[in-house]
């Protein structure tokens, strides 16, 4: 089983990305990184970062996918080694996504059992 990396976007980054073929945010481009989550640290992502949003787009890639550009950094904010990808990350390297409602917000079974076997 391929690990898997995830992204979260708000409906108008997906927008943007799905217009302009790369995924990145603001944070992204300011930061010099795409930021990913494991499926364990997706929960607090999404608490932190997304609390706001009605909806959001959960991007899941396949970490052989992006291994050239990918490195994983400490963050003393979250206590934790996080997946950082270095370069232009194109949508074709997305292995699957959601639409995830705020009323809902629940990770789809697929991304929970991942949480659990990581």
């Amino acid at each position: 089983m391929h690990t898997q990396l995830y992204k979260v976007l708000t409906s108008q980054e997906w927008k943007s990305a799905s217009q302009n073929g790369q995924i990145c945010t603001q944070l992204d481009d300011t930061d010099g990184f795409v930021h990913l989550s494991s499926a364990r640290q997706l929960t607090m992502t999404m608490s932190l970062y997304f609390s706001e949003e009605e909806r959001v787009v959960l991007l899941q890639i396949n970490e052989a996918d992006i291994k050239d550009g990918l490195t994983y950094e400490y963050s003393e904010k979250r206590n934790g080694q996080f997946a950082h990808f270095y370069g232009k990350l194109s949508i074709k390297k997305i292995s699957q996504f959601w639409h995830l409602d705020r009323s809902v917000f629940s990770l789809p079974d697929e991304v929970m059992l991942q949480a659990e076997q990581d």
